[in-house]
């Protein structure tokens, strides 16, 4: 599950230029130093992103995204 989970993430970042340009590090879009971004903070960084794509990439289900989580989306596109 998780590897579809990861390759449909993969994907959605190679559609996307415009996603892959707005992304930051993740301690910089982590704005409150939670150790997790927030769909408000995600937004923010990467406005192409939607919200059904945050929670895909939120694996855990946890509201928020991890680090590895974000990294995810967060990869430029080739």
């Amino acid at each position: 599950m998780k590897k579809i989970i990861l390759s449909s993430l993969v994907v959605l970042g190679l559609s996307t230029a415009a996603f892959a340009q707005a992304a930051t590090d993740f301690a910089t879009v982590d704005a409150d130093a939670s150790g997790g971004v927030s769909w408000a903070e995600a937004s923010a960084a990467v406005p192409t992103l939607t919200e059904d794509a945050f929670k895909t990439a939120d694996a855990d289900a946890s509201g928020e995204l991890s680090a590895e989580e974000y990294a995810v989306v967060a990869a430029p596109a080739p």
